[in-house]
């Protein structure tokens, strides 16, 4: 078993700022593809479908292609309320999908590749510069995650916390690893988006920072350097957010059912409260080799929930659904006091039972060894809530 707590090695980071704000809240951004639904290959009737389903304003949105769409749930207290918001927008889109022939794919990748040239989103300028910059890297702007911000926190709390947590990226790449498919082949990767998204030189994983200053520094390196545009292009697993008072984290791929969706918030809300009382009880933050973590979230990526990952304080290999049970027990307090052990708990155990959703999608190929029964499968598991 992990044990996490007994590290002693501290990175000197301003502890005594942190001021910890209860409840916490949280938000979570759902990108997904939209599909033909006789052919299911992608098509680029973002403009027509988000016309379609109207909403709130910021409810749903384009995103960096017009073969994409996203939803953004309103501020949650609870698991319950997120759920439902989360099922209610997919119905929605859903339904504004299917009246302009589309269905719905809550997937990273379109599974197969997209013909011709990328359809951008035609009023952000911002894209199109990227596509001048970076090149052939904005060829996986095709590819969908969920972003889940955790709130209400500063700058300095979010920094300190966010230290704490990277150890447990890798474990959540591998619950939510649901990308083995991409340009028409299996990747040999579970989750080929954390990889594919590495590419970009403002993503991976956070540094540990030493301070509030080291996070800005960093951050303007990126920007000073070209990396990045500007602070949106901030691509790293888990950000201090730079439009609200949050920790977002952006590791996981996008799954098609709502209750992973739902355990990956569960899971990073009590996270940053773990860490918090860490904070609280001046516990020194854990010792991590970064390039222990790096191998850590390449082998999630890879294996996903199936196989092997690496402890990521020794390094030491374990299987994948030790290190997922590992994760629930550190923060199970913490989901037991915001009522989200149960569920949390009972979902965690489906996914170790049924497997992940890059084992459902290579089960599906196995059938028939054909791709269009994958994406079958997605868009069915997509509308399944």
């Amino acid at each position: 078993m992990i044990e996490p707590g007994n590290s002693t090695t501290s990175t000197g980071t301003t502890q005594n700022t942190v001021r910890p704000t209860v409840p916490l809240t949280v938000g979570v951004e759902e990108e997904f593809l939209l599909v033909d639904a006789r052919t299911l290959r992608v098509v680029p009737a973002a403009p027509q479908v988000l016309a379609t389903a109207g909403g709130l304003p910021g409810e749903m949105h384009p995103e960096g292609t017009r073969y994409q769409v996203e939803i953004s749930t309103p501020i949650a207290d609870s698991a319950a309320s997120l759920r439902a918001e989360l099922a209610e927008l997919r119905r929605t889109l859903g339904r504004a999908a299917r009246a302009h022939g589309c269905r719905l794919l809550a997937a990273p990748s379109p599974v197969v590749a997209v013909e011709g040239p990328l359809h951008l989103t035609d009023d952000e300028p911002r894209q199109r510069e990227q596509h001048r910059r970076f090149g052939a890297l904005t060829d996986t702007l095709v590819s969908c995650g969920r972003h889940i911000h955790i709130g209400t926190l500063d700058v300095d709390t979010a920094v300190a916390v966010s230290n704490r947590i990277r150890p447990w990226l890798p474990t959540l790449i591998a619950l939510a690893a649901n990308s083995p498919f991409w340009g028409g082949r299996d990747t040999g990767h579970s989750s080929w988006r954390a990889m594919a998204w590495s590419g970009w030189p403002s993503a991976g994983l956070p540094p540990q920072f030493t301070s509030t200053a080291h996070f800005r520094r960093s951050v303007q390196t990126l920007l000073g350097s070209g990396a990045a545009l500007d602070t949106k292009m901030v691509y790293w697993d888990l950000r201090p957010s730079g439009h609200w008072p949050t920790l977002e984290f952006r590791a996981p791929d996008m799954s098609p059912d709502v209750d992973s969706a739902v355990l990956q918030a569960e899971l990073a809300r009590a996270l940053v409260a773990t860490a918090l009382r860490e904070i609280a009880e001046r516990r020194p933050e854990p010792a991590v080799r970064d390039d222990v973590l790096r191998l850590a979230r390449w082998r999630a990526a890879h294996d996903g929930l199936e196989g092997f990952g690496l402890d990521p304080y020794t390094g030491t290999e374990l299987p994948a659904a030790d290190l997922a049970e590992a994760l629930l027990d550190l923060v199970a307090p913490a989901l037991a006091a915001a009522g989200d052990l149960d569920h949390a708990a009972k979902t965690l155990a489906g996914l170790l039972r049924d497997g992940s959703g890059a084992h459902r999608q290579r089960a599906a190929y196995a059938r028939r060894q054909d791709l269009t029964d994958v994406l079958r499968h997605l868009v069915d598991e997509t509308e399944d809530f």
